[in-house]
């Protein structure tokens, strides 16, 4: 009996100490999240909590715990943020084997950082609504400037979100700097809600709180989908796109877990979830497809942007927002 007894220990003992987990700070909007790292748990066996934060509270969390880490991957938010990460010593590096499979604008030289998914900058368009004011669909960035738009567009503000932020480097690529700020100072009496969250918006077009919507694409392709009367709109003057990015946390109480997440969402398998799921999401393997409906980048006027200048001036550029923009 004693004998039993002891071996019905050490078996419980093996089993804790076999089980595996990850704590994921995650800046994917939290459906997709739970789905894609649904989809890693049910391959690797790997239990992953997951907690959601847009991607500005998110770093200030990481920084704030430096110390003693409470997460062992930032999964989610443009690459200019784990890049910001690098720089302040939050991130360590993990070369994953699929690295070779990435473009150099999808991974850090060091594996600092890899790519998750790219997605191009959009307007979603309530077009039943625009039709019933007898408002036309804007085709370009200078139309959101006029005044049949006032009070109708919703966007995520810089201060809290990159995908906002990614539309002020988009603006400035586009415009110079100078000009950039007069524009979204322009557009700004347009604007009905700045949200915290880069989701957000497209979330209130769904439930028509407001008409026009700017932020990445998926949000608006899934309402499509889904039947909702919106019109999906690239500017022609050419959009900005995000590369969101995952990095292992220095200090990471489970290593090899967090290094298995960047394998398996670098890989083909990983990469094909992304369709596979509905994410719409575009994949950052060329050997991998998007799924039906989902638009290629190269059907899209894309506009890039340095993402060493984005990391280096994000504070910069956002504090000049909030003076120039909000400050009017």
């Amino acid at each position: 009996m004693i004998r039993s007894l002891t071996a019905l220990a050490l078996a419980l003992v093996l089993s804790v100490a076999a089980a595996q987990n990850l704590v994921v700070y995650t800046s994917v909007d939290e459906e997709n999240a739970r789905s894609i790292l649904d989809a890693f748990s049910a391959e690797t066996g790997i239990d992953v909590q997951m907690v959601f934060l847009s991607s500005g509270p998110a770093l200030s969390r990481i920084e704030a715990e430096a110390a003693r880490p409470q997460a062992d991957v930032w999964f989610g938010a443009p690459s200019e943020n784990h890049i910001l990460a690098k720089e302040r010593d939050l991130t360590q590096p993990y070369v994953s084997a699929n690295a070779d499979a990435l473009v150099s604008e999808f991974k850090d030289a060091d594996g600092f950082w890899h790519a998750i998914y790219t997605n191009p900058l959009a307007l979603g368009v309530r077009t039943d609504v625009l039709e019933q004011r007898g408002a036309e669909v804007p085709r370009s960035w200078a139309d959101l400037t006029d005044p049949q738009y006032q009070g109708l567009i919703q966007m995520p503000s810089p201060q809290s979100s990159g995908t906002a932020y990614a539309f002020i480097l988009t603006m400035i690529e586009i415009l110079g700097e100078d000009a950039a700020f007069e524009y979204l100072a322009a557009l700004n009496p347009n604007v009905q809600t700045y949200t915290q969250s880069g989701t957000a918006p497209s979330g209130a077009l769904g439930v028509g709180e407001t008409v026009v919507a700017l932020q990445f694409s998926p949000g608006f392709l899934k309402l499509v989908d889904e039947g909702f009367p919106v019109e999906v709109v690239f500017p022609s003057e050419g959009v900005g796109y995000e590369v969101a990015a995952m990095s292992i946390l220095r200090g990471a109480n489970n290593l090899e877990e967090a290094q298995t997440l960047v394998d398996w969402m670098t890989s083909e398998v990983g990469q094909g979830q992304l369709s596979a799921v509905r994410t719409y999401f575009l994949p950052i393997r060329g050997d991998v497809s998007a799924g039906e409906g989902i638009p290629s980048l190269d059907e899209i006027n894309l506009i890039s942007y340095d993402g060493g200048f984005a990391a280096e001036n994000r504070t910069r550029l956002v504090d000049r927002w909030v003076e120039e923009v909000l400050g009017q």
